[in-house]
């Protein structure tokens, strides 16, 4: 087998720079910084810092607000990653049976992922708001006692559907080029042989789509864990009773409203162990249920 040999030895180099220049501002500075902050704890004016070692991360994993956190944090990321993928694999489909009007449709489907998080919260917040919202008031006059202003599980259920209707044009372009590349003969060899309907998707058509599901899944994850910032600052602040505020809401809580910054350090730096774990195990354990064609 010849070697392939680049001729240019700095080229290289300088292609990858500035990728590496901004993985360094972006990223290796501010987990550096914040993995020192971390070990740090300040006066109550702000004025001196003591060195205290690990005990910033001891007094964070005994204190109960912040395993509620992580409870949240739990039950919100699973519910808008499936959401986001559930609804957006099933307006592919859709998307992917029109014949006239495709790229239409399609066009109209991608347009909620420009919209900003904290703005996507701001709708929501509109009209679910319990004193002025339009779909709020259907629902009380429904009999339904719609009020996330004081019901921790509805404000819950409104910034999960925010941050799932936010995510679900981003997988909606995924899942249209995974059908895209699926071969319509296998389609039509599998209608010929009576596989119909249902039975079709979930024995042909999702299979084929593992790499593009596994791939979102990934992403979902990170964007839950950290892209929804703006969605629960916006909506609901945390609140209520901190009902919906997750590890990332927490860290930004602690450190620029409360001024601990020790605490948001050590939180910032145990979100980060997190999110590198999650994408580590789903690499290793899920990764072995995708087959890629």
């Amino acid at each position: 087998m010849q070697r392939v040999v680049f001729p240019n030895k700095v080229l290289p180099y300088v292609l990858v720079a500035p990728q590496i220049i901004l993985t360094v501002i972006f990223f290796i500075l501010p987990a550096s910084q914040a993995l020192y902050q971390s070990a740090l704890r300040e006066d109550a004016f702000g004025l001196r810092s003591t060195f205290v070692g690990l005990d910033n991360f001891r007094m964070l994993f005994e204190d109960p607000g912040y395993l509620h956190s992580v409870k949240v944090t739990v039950i919100f990321t699973v519910a808008t990653a499936l959401l986001s993928m559930a609804v957006a694999l099933l307006l592919a489909t859709a998307a992917d049976k029109v014949v006239r009007g495709k790229t239409f449709y399609r066009t109209l489907m991608i347009w909620p992922y420009a919209v900003a998080p904290a703005v996507a919260g701001m709708l929501f917040l509109f009209m679910f708001n319990p004193a002025m919202g339009t779909l709020a008031y259907i629902m009380r006059r429904n009999g339904f006692d719609w009020d996330p202003l004081l019901n921790g599980s509805q404000a819950m259920t409104m910034v999960i559907v925010a941050a799932a209707w936010k995510q679900i044009s981003y997988n909606f372009l995924f899942f249209v080029a995974g059908l895209q590349a699926i071969p319509k003969s296998l389609i039509e060899a599998a209608a010929i042989d009576g596989a119909r309907g249902a039975r079709r998707f979930w024995t042909i058509v999702f299979p084929l789509l593992a790499p593009t599901t596994f791939f979102l899944l990934v992403v979902n994850t990170v964007y839950a864990f950290f892209d929804t910032f703006g969605i629960i600052h916006a909506v609901t602040g945390g609140g209520p009773a901190r009902a919906t505020e997750i590890l990332v809401y927490k860290v930004y809580n602690d450190g620029f409203v409360n001024l601990n910054l020790g605490s948001s350090a050590a939180q910032s730096v145990v979100l980060m162990i997190i999110v590198i774990a999650l994408t580590a195990f789903q690499f290793r354990f899920i990764e072995k249920r995708v087959h890629y064609a």
